[in-house]
């Protein structure tokens, strides 16, 4: 009894976990949209419980004629939504994909190469600098558009964990 009540408590806490999205992806999409992607949704969660797991995927890639597809390969795929795969972290999945945008931990990585110190901002005149010359260069007006948007501190420093929030979630003034 009490490894089945540990099997179910396992279980709701994956299903929590899972539950924790960005509910700001469904703005990302139109309603036909997001209709489209629970129906393929729907057509790779074989066993309908509402998560997407390793058994799923064999299933829909043998439908789709692909047989043997490598363990590591699906463990992959599984290891993309960081927890138990529901429709809201594959509408995020998704959304990442198409909109071009790093996954958080990513664009947070890139700011902490400008911050030797590790306190979390840059300088936001040398980032202008960066912006302004180094690989897809920004225009003034991009970089000022940017800056309206971008927490600052009081010194005038780029708050860049709260931006990358912003980059990744939505500005939570919009919610």
């Amino acid at each position: 009894m009490a490894s089945r009540k540990a099997g179910t408590r396992g279980k709701a806490a994956a299903t929590k976990q899972a539950q924790r999205g960005s509910s700001n992806v469904f703005s990302m999409f139109e309603q036909a949209q997001i209709q489209e992607f629970k129906e393929a949704f729907s057509c790779i969660d074989q066993n309908r419980d509402g998560i997407i797991c390793k058994s799923d995927l064999k299933e829909t890639y043998s439908q789709l004629g692909r047989v043997s597809v490598p363990e590591e390969e699906l463990e992959a795929m599984l290891q993309e939504g960081k927890g138990p795969i529901n429709f809201t972290v594959f509408l995020t999945l998704f959304g990442e994909k198409l909109n071009g945008t790093d996954p958080e931990e990513a664009i947070l990585g890139a700011f902490r190469m400008f911050d030797p110190s590790g306190q979390g901002v840059v300088n936001k005149d040398e980032f202008k600098q960066l912006l302004l010359t180094q690989a897809d260069k920004f225009s003034p007006a991009e970089v000022e558009q940017l800056f309206a948007l971008t927490p600052m501190d009081l010194a005038g420093n780029i708050d860049y964990k709260s931006l990358c929030y912003i980059i990744t979630h939505g500005d939570e003034k919009e919610e």
